[in-house]
């Protein structure tokens, strides 16, 4: 099942909505052409009406049509409360492109898959919140399934790819915007991570963090953002390169061939923990690559999604 929206098609297009209206239609299309026949996308904004409850909501228009009772879903009236939550820090702005709208970088790719999965969420009738940070928490909303909620998230989410509010030396504290996190979201929820999962502490602070939101009885799927090419098999030429931390601004030269394997072992282990620990909390990690498409993202979201209902 192949999507045929790339991130870099949508340079032209300034509407977070359309864009994630295009992304999730055209996924939907794929989704009923593939041979996944198990998931039932029903994007239904009524009911079945329950025998002895009030007829006040009867779309009676709706039973004209069908001979059947259905009762109009309002607000309030929600299967799902999903948190997304995105890692904003520099790092994310890999691979970094000075002054000038660059979308297929790590932090974009979140950005639009985020999109994405608000629409989707919203034509589910799932309530969706948005947490965004960096060494501090730096935007918190609670999941609500408003319209006018919707428009402040991806205004909040459209922000985040302008080149000037891309600043470099902007470091990362996944360990406590996650344990803050935990503590904010005061209903149970599945709640989606964005991240490169870079982070200065330790391993076992970072796990516990995670842990945490299991704790708490919350959901959780873990997108682990990667420049596949570059960050995991390390592909860079046989010649010196300067490489800078976009976190702190160190800059070190060498010929990343003779550190390329070091490198890809040292990477494995680290992430290969990674698998391991969110396995013993039961939580779901994806790797996903910047490079391909969005069908990774919403796909993996409709499997946690059956799972739960």
């Amino acid at each position: 099942m192949k999507n045929i929206f790339n991130i870099e098609q949508f340079h032209q297009f300034d509407n977070l909505d359309l864009i994630a209206h295009e992304v999730v239609e055209g996924f939907i299309t794929g989704l009923h052409r593939s041979p996944f026949h198990g998931f039932s996308v029903e994007f239904a904004e009524h009911r079945l009406y329950n025998q002895g409850e009030s007829t006040k909501h009867i779309d009676w228009k709706l039973f004209a049509r069908t001979d059947k009772l259905f009762v109009k879903q309002y607000e309030e009236e929600t299967n799902l409360r999903c948190q997304l939550v995105i890692d904003t820090s520099s790092s994310m702005l890999f691979p970094y492109s000075k002054g000038k709208k660059h979308l297929q970088n790590k932090l974009a790719f979140s950005v639009y898959s985020a999109a994405a999965l608000i629409y989707l969420l919203r034509k589910q009738r799932d309530a969706v919140g948005l947490s965004l940070f960096s060494d501090e928490i730096e935007f918190h909303s609670n999941s609500k399934l408003s319209s006018v909620h919707s428009e402040v998230l991806y205004g909040k989410l459209s922000e985040l790819v302008l080149p000037e509010n891309h600043h470099l030396r902007k470091k990362t504290n996944t360990t406590k915007a996650l344990h803050q996190i935990a503590e904010s979201i005061h209903k149970r929820s599945l709640v989606i991570i964005f991240s490169d999962m870079l982070d200065s502490e330790s391993p076992d602070e970072l796990f516990s963090a995670l842990q945490h939101l299991r704790y708490n009885k919350h959901e959780v799927i873990l997108f682990h953002v990667t420049d596949h090419k570059m960050e995991r098999d390390f592909s860079f030429t046989s010649r010196p390169h300067k490489f800078v931390d976009l976190e702190t601004g160190h800059q070190i030269k060498f010929n990343p061939q003779e550190v390329k394997k070091v490198y890809k072992n040292a990477v494995d282990d680290y992430f290969e923990e990674l698998r391991i620990r969110c396995g013993q909390y039961q939580i779901d990690l994806a790797e996903v690559d910047i490079n391909e498409d969005f069908n990774q993202v919403l796909y993996k979201y409709l499997v946690k999604r059956k799972k739960l209902f």
